[in-house]
C-alpha cells in the first residue's frame, strides 16, 4: 500500500512541474489508456460470447442509399410464396 501512495505522490509531484500544455498531454494520454483498456475488455467479451448477425453488421445498417423498397409491399415479389 505504501508503494502505491509513494508512486501516486511521485506522479502528482512530477505532473505539477509540467507546463499546462504538457499537463494536458498527460491527461490525454490517460484518457487514451482508459479507452484502450475498454476496447480490450470489449474484445475479450466478444471472443467469449457469440454475437448475432445484426451485431456483426450493425455498423453498415442504413449505409446504402437507394435500392428496392420494402419487397413485402409489392405483390409481384410475393408471387409463389402463398400470397395473392
Amino acid at each position: 500500500m505504501t508503494q502505491a501512495i509513494d508512486k501516486e505522490q511521485m506522479i502528482i509531484d512530477e505532473f505539477k512541474k509540467l507546463s499546462p500544455e504538457k499537463q494536458q498531454e498527460v491527461l490525454n494520454f490517460i484518457e487514451f489508456l482508459h479507452f484502450k483498456a475498454q476496447k480490450q475488455d470489449v474484445q475479450h467479451k466478444e471472443e467469449k460470447e457469440p454475437i448475432s448477425a445484426y451485431e456483426a453488421a450493425k455498423e453498415f445498417a442504413g449505409c446504402v442509399d437507394g435500392g428496392p423498397g420494402d419487397l413485402a409491399t409489392n405483390k409481384k415479389y410475393l408471387e409463389g410464396f402463398g400470397w395473392k
